[in-house]
């Protein structure tokens, strides 16, 4: 890896962020998000190598019919209350120019229960530790692109109808969603805890 790549991606852990205000005019093209899914796909690591992830990549009316469901759905879970505050978050959603959805397939991980039963217990938390490194590593990769994202967990409310609408596996278990799109505006600050409450270094020496 150059030099100027290993600051573009320090870059990037640096500058990731959840942004919510966003739009559907991508500073790349469409296509360069797919590239992003795949790459993740191919390298981001997994427990015994299961490669147990799976991505859907929303883009246009399939995009929008996404948060469509999710708020058919919240809106049935608030019945008379107030939907005020998530009918701005769902536009805000569909005003992004697409969604990846994030699944892990229940029969590669059963398939590794039945192979290696000493762990049997640990291979559904090992995936979605695999899912969770996919995320992060999408969510900086678009940050590489100057496209904005957040990370989103409308599951299980939305299961069902979203695989229905889109073909999904019955195999395949949703775990989470990232919309994204152009940035209109800005994370807010952030504050960080003190790194000496956080971390040990032992052993180093000078």
């Amino acid at each position: 890896m150059s030099k100027a790549s290993l600051v573009t991606l320090q870059q990037a852990f640096d500058e990731r962020r959840s942004i919510y205000a966003l739009g559907n005019e991508l500073p790349v093209e469409p296509q360069a998000i797919v590239n992003i899914a795949e790459r993740v796909l191919l390298h981001t690591p997994s427990a015994f190598n299961s490669q147990s992830s799976r991505l859907v990549v929303l883009f246009g009316k399939q995009h929008q019919q996404l948060w469509d469901i999710a708020e058919d759905k919240l809106r049935q879970e608030v019945g008379d209350g107030d939907f005020t505050g998530p009918k701005q978050k769902m536009d805000g959603f569909r005003a992004a120019a697409g969604t990846v959805l994030f699944f892990e397939d229940k029969e590669v991980v059963k398939s590794l229960q039945d192979k290696f039963a000493l762990y049997a217990d640990k291979f559904p938390i090992w995936a979605q530790q695999t899912s969770a490194m996919h995320q992060y590593a999408l969510w900086t990769e678009l940050r590489t692109l100057n496209v904005g994202a957040s990370l989103q967990h409308y599951n299980p409310l939305i299961d069902n109808d979203i695989a229905a609408a889109f073909a999904i596996p019955d195999n395949w278990e949703l775990v989470a969603q990232i919309p994204f799109g152009n940035i209109l505006e800005p994370a807010g600050e952030k504050t960080y805890q003190p790194l000496n409450e956080r971390m040990k270094v032992l052993g180093l020496t000078n």
